[in-house]
C-alpha cells in the first residue's frame, strides 16, 4: 500500500491532476529554464538534495482501533517513526512540538491522538466529553485543515464534528459550533477577540478541552508571537477555571530550538520530536541572480533586472512547459504584478494559457480566496503568484516547482516556501531569485549561508510591556485577576498593575483586579501589530469594496496617487481618508508603480545595556522614533527606472520601541581615515547594509526594522548608527542584533566589500526605502569604518539580559 508523505489528506496528494503528464525531473526543468540566451550565467549555485527513504513504526496501542482503521482507509498503512513518537507523548499528557520537514506528516502526528480522544468523548452522556481547539496563523490554513479532518474522520461518523470558526463564519453557524463542535479550527485573532471574551458561552467546550493544536508555530515570532503567547496564557487560565488542563500539540517544519520556542510561546514544558523519519523526493535548489541592465539608478549606480520581472518570465516558461508552480512574492503588489506580466506573455503564446495563471494574496474577499484555492487543488491553475498567505501548510500538493522572488526574510520562511513543491513525493525544483538588495546578493554568492546554516531562533518577548499590559486588562475583564494569576503572565505584572490602576483601566477590589471600563478590553490589544482598523479600498465610481489594507501600511501603500493592484487590475488612489479608514480608487493603466518615501528622527529614552567597542560603545535600549511619509516615487514597470517624485502631506507618527546602536569616537574615525566630509556617507552606508543583513541573525524581515545614522547625535554626542524594531515596545530583533553584533556586522562588512560596484549600488549600500534618496553614501568609507569597529569588537559572550538626521530608513 502506498504511504502518504504529508498527512492524512495526502491520499489525495498522490493522484496527479487529470491534465498532468508524467512529472519531469527537476534537473531537466532547470536545464530548460537555463537554456535561453545568457540564462545559464544567472544561476550562481545549484544544490542537489538527494531522495531519502522513510522509517516506519506502529501507532501506540492506546489509539482507538476505529481511528487506525480510518487512517488505513486513507491509504496509510503505517506511521513514520516520528508520528508514532509524537502521538505517544500526547497520550501521556506531555505537550509536544513536532519539528520535522515539510510534507513529513506532522498533521497526522497530532490528529491521530486528537481523533482518538474525541471518539472517547463521544461516548459521554452529552456526546461531547472531549473537545480540541486548532489554531492556525491564517484563515486559509484553517479552512484547508478542516477539509482534511472531515475527510479523514468520515468513517467515524458524528463522533468528530469539525468546524471553522473565524471572521468568515456566518453568525447562524457560530451558535451551532459553540454548542456541538468537538474540533474547532480558528486563529489567534478569533480566540483573542471572540472566544475568550465570551468564555461563559464557550464553557461546555472549554470544560472538555483535551488538546490545543498550534500549527506552523514558527510563525508566532516578534510582536505577533508575543501577543499570541499572552493569548495562550489567558486560554490556560480560563481552562483552569472550568476544570480542564489541555495538552498543547505544536507543529513546525522550520523552527530552531523548537522546544525552547514552544515553551516560550505556551509557558509550559514542551517535549521535542525533531528526528524526521519521512521519505523525501529529490530536490534541486537553484540560486538565481538577474542580470544587470543598461540603465543607471540613483547616483549613477548600476541597476539589476528586478526579481519581479525575472520571476514573471520564469513562471511563464514553467506554465508553457506544463510545470505546476507557485511563485512566492514578498508583497501584495509584487504578486499582482507577476501575475499580470505572466498572463500577458502567455496570451501571446496561447490565449487559453493566460487563464491558468493567477495571483493570491491577503486582502482578497473570502469568496475570491476560496475560488483560487479550489482552482489550485483541481489543477485548473498551472501557476500562481502568491504572498505568504499561501506559504503556511495549505495543501498545494502536486506542485513541481517553487519560485521565490526575493529572500523572504528568514531561512525558516525560505525552506517553508521551497517545501510547497514535491509534496506528493515527486522530485521538486526550487529557485531563489535574488532582488537587487544587499542580503539577496550576499546569499546567492554565499550558498553556505543558505544551505549550511541552521534556521534562525524564533524571537518573541511576552514580557514586552506594550504587549503584556492590554492582555492583563483583557484577562481581568474575562475573570478578575488575583495574585495567583501573576506567575502565569510573567514577572512584568507587578510593575504594570499599578500603572494600569493609575490609568483607571483596572481597579483593585479586595483580593483581585477588575476591569473598570464599559468598552471591550480585548480591543486594547492589536495582536498583529497592524495599528488600528483596516483601511477599506473602495472603487470610487461604483462604491464596490475591493479589499482592505492594514492601517499601519496605509500611509505607504494607499496614499493619494499610489498605484494599487487587485486581481490583475490596476487602480490609482484618488484619496485616503484616515478618519473614516477608506481609500477611494479609480481603475487606470499607469505605466509605473509607486513607492513611498519618508523621513525619520530618533531620541534615546533609556540605555538598558552597553558594552565598550574599542573607544566607542555598543548599546541596547528604548528609543522614540518619529516618522513621516513625505513623498512618493513613480518607477517604470519592469525596469524600475525613476520617472518622478510627488510630495505628500501626511501626519507624522511616533513609535516607542527598542533599538541597538553603536557609536564611534574621534580616535576610531582617525584610524579609519574618515574625515568630516565623508563621515555622513560612511555611517549611512553602514546603516543601510546592516539593516539588510540583520535577517540572517534574527527572525525578522528587512521591513520589520528601521534605521537612522547621525554624524553627531544629541543624546550620545558622538557619530551614531541606530537599528530599531518597527513595532511598539520592540519585537526582540534589536536585542538579537545586540547579542550577535560581531557576526552581524562582520557579514555587513563582507557584503559591502565583496560587491563589484565602484561607489555603491542596491546590491550593497543603497536602500529602496531611504528617506534621503540614498544621499549621502560612501562605500569605501563604510568598509574602513566597519573594519576599524570590528578590530576592537568584544567576543560575543555578553549575557542576555532631534535635529535633522543624516539618514532615515523606517520599517515598511
Amino acid at each position: 500500500m502506498t504511504h502518504s508523505v504529508s498527512m492524512a489528506k495526502n491520499h489525495r496528494s498522490e493522484r496527479l491532476p487529470a491534465d498532468s503528464a508524467p512529472r519531469p525531473a527537476p534537473g531537466a526543468v532547470l536545464d530548460r529554464l537555463a537554456s535561453g540566451p545568457s540564462r545559464a550565467s544567472r544561476i550562481t549555485h545549484t544544490e542537489h538534495l538527494p531522495a531519502r527513504a522513510g522509517r516506519h513504526a506502529v501507532w501506540p496501542d492506546r489509539i482507538r482501533s476505529e481511528v487506525i482503521a480510518a487512517v488505513e482507509a486513507a491509504g496509510i498503512a503505517h506511521p513514520w517513526a516520528h508520528q508514532a513518537r509524537a502521538a505517544e507523548h500526547a497520550l501521556d499528557g506531555d505537550s509536544v512540538v513536532v519539528a520535522t520537514g515539510t510534507a513529513s506528516g506532522k498533521s497526522l502526528a497530532y490528529l491521530v491522538p486528537v481523533l482518538s480522544a474525541l471518539l472517547d468523548g463521544s461516548e459521554a452522556p452529552n456526546g461531547r466529553g472531549a473537545t480540541a481547539l486548532y489554531l492556525a496563523p491564517t484563515k486559509a490554513l484553517a479552512a484547508d485543515q478542516c477539509r482534511s479532518v472531515r475527510e479523514l474522520s468520515h468513517p467515524l461518523g458524528t463522533a468528530v464534528r469539525a468546524a471553522v470558526h473565524d471572521g468568515d463564519t456566518p453568525f447562524e453557524e457560530r451558535e451551532w459550533i459553540r454548542q456541538y463542535g468537538t474540533y474547532v479550527l480558528t486563529n489567534p485573532d478569533m480566540l483573542h477577540r471572540s472566544i475568550l471574551p465570551s468564555h461563559p458561552r464557550w464553557s461546555s467546550f472549554l470544560k472538555a478541552l483535551k488538546y490545543v493544536v498550534i500549527d506552523e508555530c514558527h510563525t508566532y515570532r516578534g510582536v505577533f508571537g508575543s501577543h499570541v503567547a499572552q493569548v495562550l496564557r489567558r486560554l490556560r487560565r480560563l481552562c483552569a477555571r472550568y476544570g480542564s488542563s489541555p495538552v498543547f500539540l505544536l507543529a513546525s517544519a522550520t523552527a530552531a530550538e523548537p522546544a525552547v520556542a514552544a515553551r516560550r510561546l505556551t509557558g509550559l514544558p514542551v517535549v521535542e520530536v525533531a528526528d524526521d523519519a519521512s521519505p523525501r523526493g529529490e530536490m534541486v535548489f537553484a540560486l538565481w541572480e538577474p542580470p544587470l541592465t543598461e540603465l543607471q539608478g540613483e547616483k549613477g549606480a548600476p541597476v539589476r533586472r528586478t526579481a519581479t520581472a525575472e520571476t514573471a518570465d520564469l513562471l511563464t516558461d514553467l506554465a508553457v512547459q506544463g510545470v505546476r508552480s507557485v511563485a512566492f512574492v514578498r508583497s501584495r503588489r509584487g504578486a499582482e504584478l507577476i501575475s499580470v506580466i505572466a498572463q500577458e506573455r502567455l496570451a501571446e503564446i496561447d490565449r487559453s494559457l493566460s487563464r491558468r495563471v493567477a495571483a493570491y494574496r491577503g486582502g482578497y474577499l473570502p469568496e475570491e480566496r476560496r475560488a483560487l484555492e479550489q482552482a489550485l487543488h483541481s489543477g485548473e491553475l498551472l501557476g500562481l503568484a502568491a504572498t505568504t498567505a499561501l506559504e503556511l501548510g495549505i495543501d498545494v500538493s502536486g506542485l513541481d516547482a517553487v519560485l521565490i522572488a526575493g529572500y523572504p526574510g528568514t531561512r525558516a520562511s525560505l525552506w517553508q516556501q521551497a517545501g510547497r513543491a514535491g509534496r506528493a513525493g515527486q522530485g521538486a525544483l526550487a529557485i531563489l531569485v535574488a532582488r537587487d538588495d544587499p542580503l539577496d546578493t550576499f546569499l546567492v554568492h554565499h550558498p553556505e549561508a543558505v544551505f549550511a546554516q541552521p534556521v534562525e531562533s524564533t524571537v518573541l518577548d511576552p514580557d514586552n510591556p506594550y504587549v503584556l499590559a492590554p492582555h492583563l486588562c483583557a484577562a481581568a475583564a474575562e475573570l478578575p485577576l488575583t495574585d495567583e494569576d501573576l506567575d502565569l503572565f510573567g514577572p512584568g505584572c507587578k510593575d504594570l498593575l499599578p500603572q494600569l490602576e493609575a490609568a483607571k483601566l483596572l481597579r483593585r477590589r479586595t483580593a483581585a483586579w477588575h476591569w473598570t471600563r464599559r468598552e471591550r478590553a480585548a480591543d486594547l490589544a492589536d495582536i498583529r501589530g497592524e495599528g488600528g482598523n483596516p483601511v477599506q479600498i473602495v472603487e470610487a465610481d461604483t462604491g464596490r469594496l475591493l479589499g482592505t489594507v492594514d492601517a499601519g501600511a496605509a500611509h505607504t501603500t494607499v496614499h493619494e496617487g499610489a498605484v494599487h493592484l487587485h486581481q490583475g487590475r490596476t487602480y490609482l488612489v484618488r484619496s485616503l481618508d484616515l478618519d473614516d479608514d477608506v481609500a477611494l480608487v479609480d481603475q487606470a493603466r499607469p505605466p509605473y508603480s509607486t513607492i513611498a518615501r519618508d523621513t525619520t528622527s530618533i531620541s534615546v529614552l533609556d540605555t538598558e545595556t552597553e558594552i565598550p567597542w574599542g573607544t566607542g560603545r555598543l548599546c541596547f535600549g528604548s528609543v522614540e522614533v518619529t516618522n513621516q511619509v513625505v513623498s512618493f516615487l513613480r518607477r517604470r514597470l519592469i525596469t524600475g527606472e525613476v520617472l518622478g517624485e510627488t510630495k505628500l502631506d501626511l501626519p507624522p507618527r511616533t513609535l516607542r520601541t527598542r533599538a541597538v546602536w553603536w557609536t564611534v569616537t574621534e580616535d576610531q574615525l582617525d584610524a579609519a581615515r574618515i574625515n568630516p566630509e565623508i563621515l555622513g556617507g560612511a555611517l549611512h552606508a553602514a546603516e543601510h547594509a546592516s539593516i539588510g543583513m540583520l535577517p540572517l541573525f534574527a527572525t525578522c524581515d528587512r521591513w520589520d526594522i528601521g534605521g537612522v545614522s547621525v554624524p553627531l547625535h544629541p543624546d550620545t554626542l558622538l557619530p551614531t548608527v541606530f537599528v530599531y524594531d518597527g513595532h511598539p515596545g520592540g519585537a526582540g530583533f534589536a536585542e538579537r542584533a545586540f547579542h550577535t553584533a560581531r557576526a552581524w556586522l562582520t557579514a555587513t562588512l563582507q557584503a559591502i566589500a565583496s560587491c563589484e560596484c565602484d561607489a555603491g549600488c542596491p546590491s550593497c549600500i543603497q536602500s529602496p526605502k531611504c528617506g534621503n534618496g540614498n544621499d549621502p553614501l560612501h562605500k569605501r568609507g563604510a568598509v574602513r569604518l566597519l573594519t576599524e569597529l570590528l578590530r576592537a569588537a568584544p567576543a560575543e559572550d555578553q549575557p542576555e539580559k532631534n535635529p535633522p538626521q543624516t539618514s532615515e530608513d523606517g520599517p515598511g
